[in-house]
């Protein structure tokens, strides 16, 4: 294991147009893991555009690597059903607090990066990485892959160490 960054709280906001993997709806809660640590939702019953509002938190090393999403449907007597996958890249928030960290910025608001959908990610659409009040910031929209359709929206937030990362 690296470098300790700091701490990663991921917002899971909520999901839209999952798939129907029950008889009329689905039961989704999503699984979030980045490196062996893994962390997960409550399951929304019945619904196919879920609200979990719920914040999991992650240790952030060095390299950052990759956040991985898995969104399953509860099942009571068999194996819960996929209702896809997604990732994001966590390397760009990283660069994006080196670069606030550069600027010597700690209050206020300021856009530091912006990211865009392309064939290396799950992007919906165009995120901005902010610097809010010291804290960097993204807000996402990933689309799920191995699935007809769904969208998972999260909001990052890079808690760093007392020296913020290096180099």
């Amino acid at each position: 294991m690296g470098e300790l960054l700091g701490l990663l709280k991921v917002v899971v906001v909520q999901g839209k147009r999952l798939v129907i993997r029950d008889f009329k709806s689905s039961d989704p809660y999503v699984i979030a893991k980045l490196g062996d640590q893994v962390a997960k939702t409550k399951v929304i019953n019945s619904c196919l555009n879920p609200v979990w509002n719920e914040e999991l938190t992650f240790s952030l090393t060095e390299p950052a690597g990759v956040l991985n999403l898995e969104v399953f449907d509860k099942d009571r007597f068999k194996a819960d059903d996929k209702m896809g996958n997604a990732y994001l890249n966590l390397q760009p928030l990283v660069s994006a607090a080196r670069l606030s960290h550069a600027l010597r910025v700690s209050s206020g608001e300021m856009t530091l990066r912006k990211v865009v959908p392309d064939t290396d990610n799950c992007l919906v659409r165009e995120s901005s990485i902010s610097l809010i009040n010291g804290e960097v910031v993204q807000s996402v929209w990933l689309r799920l892959c191995a699935v007809e359709s769904g969208e998972i929206e999260l909001k990052v937030r890079l808690i760093e160490t007392r020296d913020g990362p290096s180099r």
